[in-house]
């Protein structure tokens, strides 16, 4: 039984090339001596890719075109020199993602880019692709191609791949593929192989060689020699996280159990703002948090939402079912919840005075949030929830509003005389 295959059974049709690539690259990877866990394969949408569960190695699944950025991603941020990154993709997805290619070339980035080049679309029907050579017939080029297609070795290699190799999908291909997992810098093996399910039901009684010999694309390598990506072009670059302020735990917190949340306003109206100035006063709290927004593509017009999920100890899952609280301060923040506040069974629904309430099971509580203006509507209701609940304290999001500079931005005085006539009057 292969390390780097938990099966032998691959889940493709029988005679197709994938197969081979698949099992070579394991036999390659051994031959080598390397750990199934010092190989990173990513793959993406095509029949490359339902490789994945047959793998013990890390794998990563990425969408049509853009395995090559997502293995150049892990590149970037790979510390391992030992560890050896495989990006598979298929010759649709080659031309869809040609200039993550040709990027990743160009930087000579350390990593080793399998190219299953079956000549056509072979999950979607057996389409035209960008690689599919003049001549050879498809689902949409019944009387054959009338175009050349690309030349992805030579672009490859004339954008500064360290190693670029042509060879045929035919019998033991794993000396060409550690050929080129050994390199360092970049390297692109391109397989050229025929689909069994469409490639022959085209192109009946062709051979692959002649295939090959017809397109004027001979087997082959070319070589740059370069040093990889860090030592001569240019360096990586440190970890993000260094620069940030991590925040103490400056505050107390009564909170004994994880609380979901969301508050819903309008684009433009500060959702998101207050929603990250209450994380970041949680945080400051001793408690964990996680946030999502979300809003339209439009940016500024409709909704705006935002999802936290609040809890004394780690938090392992940040999806959001049924929330405890929800916050409304707009007509377009009610809509955009109306159905969740609908379902509520139990929690709170802190609402504007301006909306009517849906029917719900919530305990609802009204307010006139937007008399402070539009754009510090969200915040108040923030220091209305807070002081209701009593998890965390209030001075914690005043500290992180004055901390964070926007004293001067936000009505904060305005806020806490209106929250403190309201925490009189309770």
């Amino acid at each position: 039984m292969s390390k780097i295959l938990n099966t032998q059974a691959l889940p493709y049709c029988k005679g197709c090339g994938h197969d081979l690539i698949a099992k070579s690259t394991a036999k390659a990877l051994e031959d080598m001596g390397l750990d199934p866990l010092d190989v990173i394969i990513v793959t993406d949408i095509g029949c490359h890719g339902i490789i994945d569960s047959c793998l013990n190695t890390h794998t990563v699944h990425g969408l049509h075109g853009r395995s090559v950025a997502l293995g150049a991603g892990i590149a970037f941020g790979l510390e391992s020199p030992e560890q050896k990154i495989i990006v598979f993709i298929g010759d649709g997805g080659s031309t869809i993602g040609l200039q993550h290619i040709l990027e990743a070339a160009r930087l000579n980035l350390d990593m080793t880019v399998v190219v299953h080049n079956n000549m056509l679309y072979g999950m979607t029907g057996g389409q035209t692709s960008g690689l599919t050579p003049c001549g050879f017939r498809t689902s949409t080029s019944v009387s054959g191609n009338p175009w050349d297609g690309y030349d992805l070795c030579a672009l490859a290699h004339k954008s500064g791949a360290a190693y670029t190799g042509r060879i045929a999908g035919i019998g033991d291909i794993s000396s060409s593929l550690g050929e080129a997992f050994a390199v360092k810098g970049f390297s692109l093996v391109e397989v050229i192989e025929i689909c069994p399910g469409y490639g022959v039901k085209f192109n009946p009684k062709r051979k692959l060689s002649e295939i090959i010999e017809s397109s004027g694309k001979l087997p082959g390598k070319w070589e740059n020699l370069r040093d990889p990506f860090g030592e001569v072009q240019g360096s990586k670059s440190g970890s993000l996280f260094d620069d940030l302020d991590i925040l103490g735990s400056d505050f107390k917190s009564s909170l004994e159990k994880p609380f979901s949340l969301i508050i819903s306003g309008s684009a433009g109206e500060g959702v998101q703002l207050a929603a990250a100035l209450l994380s970041s006063a949680v945080v400051r709290s001793g408690l964990n948090v996680t946030q999502k927004g979300s809003y339209p593509v439009t940016v500024g017009v409709g909704f705006s939402a935002a999802e936290l999920i609040i809890s004394p100890d780690p938090i392992g899952y940040h999806g959001l079912d049924n929330p405890d609280v929800i916050v409304v301060t707009s007509v377009e923040g009610l809509a955009h919840c109306r159905s969740r506040i609908e379902k509520m069974t139990g929690g709170m629904l802190f609402i504007d005075s301006s909306l009517q309430s849906p029917q719900t099971g919530a305990d609802v509580r009204s307010y006139d949030f937007r008399s402070v203006g539009a754009r510090a509507a969200c915040l108040y209701a923030i220091f209305i929830f807070i002081n209701s609940t009593g998890y965390i304290s209030g001075e914690s999001l005043y500290r992180t509003i004055s901390d964070g500079g926007l004293a001067d931005k936000i009505p904060v005085d305005k806020i806490r005389e209106l929250t403190d006539q309201w925490s009189n009057r309770g």
